[in-house]
């Protein structure tokens, strides 16, 4: 049997006259000749929990930022002040001294409603309005008669004209309420369609990390993490979102393409006196309890392919296959016939 040993990420031949043994073929039973001289090296095969764990950098604040930008023509006469909450049936910014009002939800506003439409963004607007406790019509996808009368009450409170007509540009839809971050115009501005106004977050603290594709393994929406403040301590997190984001490329380069993920905290209180603040996120991708472990490194490429470990057995030693499972932190869980706690396996000098 030939075998190379894993070192490095590299593999080094390590032929049957290697290290001056001289290893047979496997016999009929499945087992291996054995020597009668051992490596210069060995670890100790070890049972304990295995966790695949990787830390990056995130940044803690309230989420990721969006922009929300004018949808009309017009002249800023009122906006928000930063760090001002902004809860449903809400004005978020006033464009010649209309409002333009928050709702939640997760469909955009893109087109003007009336009676006769229907689909599920009709649905949403209604669900607001009887939150807002506006009633009289059927919570379902369509606008009728009574959905526009109850949109002219809805009109009239907010000194809009009774149109019973809802335009795309008079509501901004969001999951919740919303926090504004930051103004990007002011009162008096004239403004276009797609003039930034303002940024706005979420309520709740959480932490952005941009993760590489190659570590989508962490992003699991669900997964528990944890987070280690500037202070040094540590509160628990979970990934409550995982967004595609692709950038464009400089000078004509391909774009590229990372992982956005949104981490909530469940200990906030922890967070109290940080704005924002760089943090470190453990993620913990995959784990294995109780399983046998080895050095990464004592792991043999057999030339008929898999993998096998050197096993050291009263001064002699043999090679046998192995099942891998998780590698983490330099060790990989193993497994094979005669495999055990506390067995010696042969190491690369």
């Amino acid at each position: 049997m030939r075998a190379r040993y894993l070192v490095g990420g590299l593999t080094v031949l390590a032929a049957a006259a290697a290290a001056g043994l001289a290893v047979g073929l496997p016999t009929s039973s499945g087992g291996d000749e054995a020597t009668a001289s051992g490596p210069a090296q060995t670890a100790t095969v070890t049972r304990q929990d295995l966790a695949d764990t990787e830390t990056k950098t995130g940044t803690l604040g309230y989420g990721t930022e969006h922009t929300v930008a004018a949808r009309a023509s017009g002249t800023v006469t009122w906006l928000p002040a930063e760090n001002a909450l902004v809860s449903r049936g809400r004005p978020l910014y006033r464009v010649d001294d209309q409002p333009v009002v928050l709702l939640y939800g997760a469909m955009p506003a893109y087109r003007q409603l009336r009676s006769g439409v229907e689909g599920p963004d009709v649905k949403q607007l209604e669900q607001n309005l009887k939150a807002l406790g506006y009633g009289g019509f059927t919570v379902d996808r369509e606008y009728t008669g009574a959905t526009a009368d109850a949109v002219r009450r809805w009109q009239e409170d907010l000194g809009l004209p009774e149109t019973g007509t809802v335009e795309p540009g008079r509501i901004v839809y969001a999951a919740g309420q919303v926090r504004v971050d930051a103004l990007s115009a002011a009162v008096g501005d004239l403004v276009q369609p797609g003039t930034p106004l303002l940024t706005r977050t979420g309520v709740d603290r959480a932490v952005v990390v941009e993760l590489e594709v190659a570590d989508e393994r962490l992003a699991e929406a669900g997964a528990v993490v944890e987070v280690e403040l500037p202070d040094g301590r540590r509160v628990p997190g979970k990934v409550s979102t995982v967004q595609t984001v692709i950038a464009p490329g400089a000078n004509g380069a391909d774009p590229t393409t990372s992982l956005e993920v949104t981490v909530t905290l469940t200990g906030e209180e922890a967070v109290r006196g940080f704005d924002q603040a760089a943090v470190d996120v453990g993620f913990t991708a995959d784990t294995r309890e109780g399983v046998l472990t080895v050095p990464v490194a004592a792991l043999l490429a057999l030339a008929e392919g898999g993998y096998g470990l050197e096993l050291v057995e009263d001064g002699r030693t043999r090679i046998t296959a192995v099942e891998t499972g998780l590698f983490a932190a330099g060790r990989v869980e193993v497994s094979g016939d005669g495999l055990a706690e506390g067995a010696v396996v042969g190491m690369p000098s």
